[in-house]
């Protein structure tokens, strides 16, 4: 069994939309080289604008 990790030997990265650094997280494990927001929130705002006359 791996031993436990402590937070701050995890890896980081800054989110891109909010300039936030954030932590892996262990649901991240297989594609952690693609993440690049920190959470739904900022991935769903960096994404472009939202029209208000969808149909």
């Amino acid at each position: 069994m791996p031993r436990m990790r402590k937070k701050a030997e995890l890896p980081t990265r800054t989110c891109r939309a909010c300039g936030r650094p954030f932590a892996w997280r262990r649901k991240w494990a297989r594609d952690w080289d693609r993440v690049l927001y920190c959470s739904d929130r900022c991935r769903v705002a960096k994404s472009g604008p939202q029209t208000e006359g969808r149909t």
